[in-house]
């Protein structure tokens, strides 16, 4: 991930919500019968939560200068 995605995941709630949005996608296209969306948003799914959760390493701050 570029420096700019990784600042723009760092709020937990925000990796939920992309990951919950492509797995309801992925869900919807199941249920309306399209099976190859369903495939292609589960992948993506799939995706976010490897990328999201799995590997994701958050930015630490930087300690505080001693005084």
């Amino acid at each position: 991930m570029k420096e700019k995605d990784l600042i723009f995941f760092q709020p937990l709630w925000r990796r939920i919500a992309v990951t919950l949005f492509c797995l309801a996608w992925s869900l919807y296209e199941w249920l309306s019968g399209a099976q190859l969306w369903g495939m292609i948003t589960g992948g993506l799914a799939i995706y976010c939560y490897w990328c999201l959760f799995h590997t994701f390493q958050p930015i630490k701050p930087a300690d505080p200068p001693a005084r």
